[in-house]
């Protein structure tokens, strides 16, 4: 099959994540560029890996997350949609399998908060891993004074750790805020959306999903 680290190494796909970050720099975005693609394959993964899912699924995921957003090579605006299609072609081309190369390309065109259902497993471990990715090194503007909300919330977050329990039973995104730079409700402002989507998410995996920001549990 198709692996994560098969396609790392392919120059065709690093191409086309580098240049879709570029565009999103020119618009203003945080990274999405190889930090963030490989960080959420690998959570993408450890999510099913953790409740036990088969290796293959494992695998299939990883590959999902690390090509869930060339499409933003073409246009933000439903980037998922369009990164889905590229997908397709690539791993057809690729030469992977109908039904594997089915499953990842719904799980593309589903992970974008706007228009995304968990539909499955898989795409379900994507949107949490996707919607967990709030970090400080994400934030490519240097100057604080000229920060936009998105700035500040992800430049607030000193620590964020997503993390299944025991039991199986829930997943927490589990967060600390420095409110010298954003507040709890500027971060509400612009993800609430977003949460929204990994309950619904976590919910397909039978999952609670729990919201925990400096130590109070707020979903």
């Amino acid at each position: 099959m198709i692996t994560l680290e098969q396609l790392k190494e392919n120059a065709e796909i690093r191409t086309y994540i580098s240049v879709a970050d570029r565009s999103l720099a020119a618009l203003g975005y945080t990274e999405h560029s190889f930090a963030h693609v490989t960080k959420v394959a690998e959570t993408a993964g450890y999510i099913l890996q953790t409740l036990g899912r088969p290796a293959h699924e494992v695998e299939l995921v990883r590959v999902a997350g690390y090509l869930h957003d060339i499409g933003n090579i073409v246009n933000r605006a439903d980037h998922s949609q369009s990164g889905a299609v590229m997908a397709f072609h690539i791993l057809r081309d690729l030469g992977m399998e109908p039904e594997d190369l089915a499953t990842v390309v719904a799980a593309i065109g589903n992970h974008d908060e706007g228009t995304g259902v968990p539909v499955d497993d898989l795409s379900a471990a994507l949107i949490l891993a996707d919607k967990s990715d709030v970090r400080r090194s994400r934030v490519r503007n240097r100057d604080k004074a000229t920060f936009d909300i998105h700035d500040r919330v992800n430049y607030s977050v000193k620590q964020a750790v997503l993390k299944i329990n025991e039991d199986r039973s829930n997943i927490k995104l589990k967060m600390h805020i420095d409110t010298k730079y954003g507040s709890i409700m500027d971060y509400f402002q612009i993800f609430l959306t977003r949460m929204n989507l990994c309950r619904e998410a976590a919910k397909k995996l039978g999952l609670e999903f729990k919201l925990i920001i400096n130590e109070q549990t707020l979903l």
